[in-house]
């Protein structure tokens, strides 16, 4: 691990993490944001993101899984953040298998607050409301998350991409309490 990675990855995933912050008080979760992502400060993900850190335009996940086929990192980081679909699965006794299962309304708002977040701090000046929701269609297919929650982190995609943040939010905050 240099210090220039180091240093590279603290700034990045700070600079994520108050852009969380602001989205998540904006959509009336503010102690989500407050929350999210400490794990990331751990030595059992900070060490990782500091040693595949590139320039802070991709994931240091994604550089780890070239080299050993999966990511120590993220399997640490999902097993620790509700705000992940990854996290939302157990066993399901009827089909024998792993299954996704619904997620909690106030963990898919926050994972909306992280996406577009994520998509505003990787594309920088080129981002646009409809990145989020083209990064989401892009894994559609290769996705094991439930239907319902799938189906409601889309349509706030979709409002974000037609309608704007202003509104996208505000109708978050009249509607967080509500189920989806």
């Amino acid at each position: 691990m240099s210090i220039k990675g180091a240093i590279g990855h603290f700034k990045t995933i700070t600079k994520h993490r108050h852009m969380v912050i602001k989205h998540a008080f904006k959509a009336g979760i503010g102690l989500r944001g407050l929350m999210h992502d400490l794990s990331k400060y751990t030595p059992a993900e900070f060490a990782s993101g500091a040693r595949y850190y590139t320039d802070g335009k991709r994931s240091p996940n994604e550089a780890e899984r070239t080299v050993y086929g999966y990511s120590k990192a993220w399997l640490h980081h999902k097993g620790r953040n509700r705000h992940h679909f990854e996290y939302w699965t157990d066993y399901n006794p009827a089909t024998k298998k792993v299954s996704p299962i619904k997620m909690p309304k106030i963990f898919v708002l926050e994972m909306f607050c992280d996406r577009v977040a994520a998509s505003k701090i990787y594309q920088g000046a080129n981002y646009h409301q409809g990145h989020p929701l083209e990064y989401f269609s892009r894994g559609k297919a290769n996705r094991a998350i439930h239907t319902e929650t799938s189906d409601y982190l889309e349509s706030l995609l979709v409002m974000l991409a037609e309608k704007g943040e202003d509104e996208t939010f505000a109708y978050i905050r009249r509607t967080k309490n509500e189920d989806y």
